[in-house]
């Protein structure tokens, strides 16, 4: 039976472990504290994920007392935290690394892959996951579909087969850069997404602001040496779609909150967890600067983040842009 190691104790991480001990696999989720391991294992779960009770065959320990030698360890962390998390010195950097947070690193600029290989990994050991996954529907036993994208064609198969069952299909892929890229991106544009349901403006408006968003994120993947075709498959449209429709989307609820009138803060307190789109808006802004690329919709996302504009006129200033060919 292989073992896994999953760090991180969130919805997410949870889910994961679930699939990964479905697939025949014995797991073990690493929480941040003894207090949260004793509490993740006396509910066999979380409370955000109602109804969901983690399969026998996974445990739950302090990453202090991280299993020494896994098959593998897949990263479930806010990609703000990944670094400290992946630091740890429990964590073998002689076995398959899959990370599972969807952002890029303030201040570096580096994809989560990329900070796993500053922390030890070779690169043909990291891979990356990504695609339209809500955690409360895969645990709800929904299905779903997932890509897996990695340096190493070996290790893309191994997590292909881990993470695959009945109800959660894994592709492959070979486009780390794209996979990463698409699913820390979406998350901005599905902010907006947010507040455009939020203020009703009709479905006309939300497809035509998901199109553009897919346009923004896919110009900078491609600069960032991505497929475009891997913008057209899950990591992309599949996740853009989910995560700009859903209301179990944290950063589609996080734009519903900011269109109702909260501020950044109260909305984040809302939405009920971590809004990496939050994060990921000023550095989306800062790589685009370094290609000389526009981002118009995450231009004005981040301006109501920060502060700097009220939802009308950022809506305002998108409808008021220059005309211009499509592209």
């Amino acid at each position: 039976m292989p073992a896994f190691v999953v760090a991180g104790a969130t919805s997410w991480g949870v889910t994961l472990a679930g699939l990964l001990a479905t697939g025949g696999g014995e797991v073990t989720i690493l929480a941040r504290t003894p207090e949260e391991a004793d509490a993740v294992d006396r509910e066999r779960g979380l409370a955000r994920l109602p109804g969901f009770e983690l399969p026998a065959s996974v445990g739950v320990c302090p990453v202090d007392a991280a299993p020494v030698t896994p098959d593998g360890i897949v990263v479930a962390v806010p990609s703000q935290s990944l670094r400290a998390t992946a630091q740890h010195p429990g964590l073998s950097r002689d076995v398959p690394v899959l990370s599972a947070a969807k952002g890029i690193e303030h201040g570096s600029l580096l994809r989560m892959s990329e900070v796993l290989a500053d922390c030890g990994w070779q690169a043909e050991r990291i891979s990356a996951l990504s695609g339209p996954n809500l955690a409360r529907e895969i645990v709800a036993g929904l299905p779903a579909a997932s890509t897996v994208a990695s340096a190493g064609e070996a290790e893309a198969e191994m997590w292909q087969r881990a993470l695959s069952t009945s109800r959660f299909r894994v592709y492959r892929s070979a486009d780390l850069v794209g996979v990463e890229l698409a699913g820390a991106l979406k998350n901005v544009v599905a902010i907006a997404a947010g507040v455009g349901a939020g203020l009703g403006l009709g479905a006309n408006a939300l497809a035509s602001l998901t199109t553009r968003g897919l346009a923004e994120i896919t110009r900078l993947a491609v600069a960032e040496g991505a497929s475009a075709t891997t913008l057209l498959g899950l990591a992309g449209v599949g996740d853009l779609m989910a995560t700009c429709y859903s209301p179990l989307s944290r950063n589609h609820r996080f734009g519903e909150r900011l269109s109702a009138g909260d501020t950044p803060e109260q909305a984040m307190a809302a939405a009920g967890g971590v809004v990496e789109g939050a994060a990921t808006a000023p550095v989306a802004l800062a790589l685009a600067a370094r290609h000389g690329l526009d981002m118009p919709i995450a231009e004005q996302v981040n301006a109501v983040i920060s502060g700097h504009s009220s939802v009308t006129d950022a809506l305002e200033a998108l409808l008021s842009r220059d005309l211009r060919a499509e592209g």
